[in-house]
């Protein structure tokens, strides 16, 4: 039986809520499918540097996860982000800036 999921617009409506009452500035720089976007959720930390991360599915456990997609300088991490955007145009992209590099994703059910 398929995992149930939320539709994307919840998902990530409850996702910027949390990050807001940690006080972690975020920002939609992409609006996807409210239904059945994926998300990337890319965290800079201010330095120049920045992660890009993603859901994939875990075949081991059948579960889904957050894995990295991308790692490094800013503009790099920009420009494959920039890249999935343009294969798949229902993707959402969620920016935030956290020097402590704080993304709360593993915290993030649905």
């Amino acid at each position: 039986m398929p995992e149930p999921r939320l539709a994307t617009h919840v998902w990530v409506g409850a996702y910027l809520r949390r990050l807001s009452l940690q006080d972690i500035p975020a920002y939609v720089t992409a609006h996807g499918d409210d239904t059945a976007g994926a998300v990337i959720v890319k965290l800079a930390t201010l330095d120049g540097k920045a992660v890009a991360f993603s859901r994939e599915w875990d075949l081991m456990t059948g579960a889904r996860r957050w894995a990295t997609l991308a790692e490094g300088p800013e503009y790099e991490v920009d420009a494959r982000v920039a890249k999935q955007r343009d294969f798949d145009p229902d993707l959402w992209v969620i920016e935030l800036e956290d020097r402590q590099g704080r993304h709360l994703l593993t915290e993030m059910d649905g």
